[in-house]
């Protein structure tokens, strides 16, 4: 972990980036105290797992049977009001 003063950060941005980006942690610091850390960006999650064998295990089917889509619409905008 190296620390840079606020002045050495500001002169050396690029420099401090490059270390961060290589998995060095980079601290910034003002009048000797830690006021900031340099870390790479997590890449963000893209999707989630599923587990099929679960959901397919735990479904759940209406009591009435089958629902019929489009009567449960038109039944909703009739209840609309504006």
């Amino acid at each position: 972990m190296t620390h840079y003063s606020v002045a050495e950060a500001k002169n050396n941005l690029p420099k401090l980036l490059d270390r961060m980006l290589a998995g060095e942690e980079v601290v910034i610091t003002r009048r000797g105290k830690a006021i900031g850390r340099l870390t790479p960006e997590k890449p963000p999650v893209v999707g989630l797992p599923m587990d099929m064998d679960w959901l397919d295990a735990n479904q759940i089917t209406p009591e009435a049977g089958p629902i019929d889509t489009a009567a449960g619409v038109a039944e909703m905008r009739r209840g609309y009001r504006y």
